[in-house]
């Protein structure tokens, strides 16, 4: 299995503009072979201040792939490059990490 942890920090004010791009693609993701897991998430209110926010621009995408093969087809698939499209002129930064599991 892999995992994905995307940390996306929107230009100031446009993050539920990306959200909304994100959540129209989330169907074609969770259809690809291979997904197992897909979700944005955005800082927990009222959690206590031992929690380090990423603050109100920022979301982290949650991905669960089957192999390293299935991942790869979702970022060569035709609707991530069009989300990708969509969404990069209202991105500050992006961060991908891809990670595997200690055993």
């Amino acid at each position: 299995m892999i995992r994905v942890v995307a940390v996306i920090t929107a230009k100031p004010g446009r993050r539920d503009d990306i959200l909304a791009a994100f959540r129209a693609n989330v169907p074609a993701v969770r259809a690809e072979k291979g997904c197992i897991e897909y979700a944005a998430h955005v800082d927990a209110a009222g959690i206590g201040p031992f929690q380090a926010k990423f603050g109100s621009d920022t979301f982290v995408v949650l991905e669960t792939w089957a192999s390293a093969e299935a991942l790869a087809a979702h970022i060569a698939a035709p609707h991530m490059a069009a989300y990708g499209k969509q969404t990069k002129d209202m991105i500050a930064s992006r961060a991908i990490h891809v990670l595997s599991a200690v055993e």
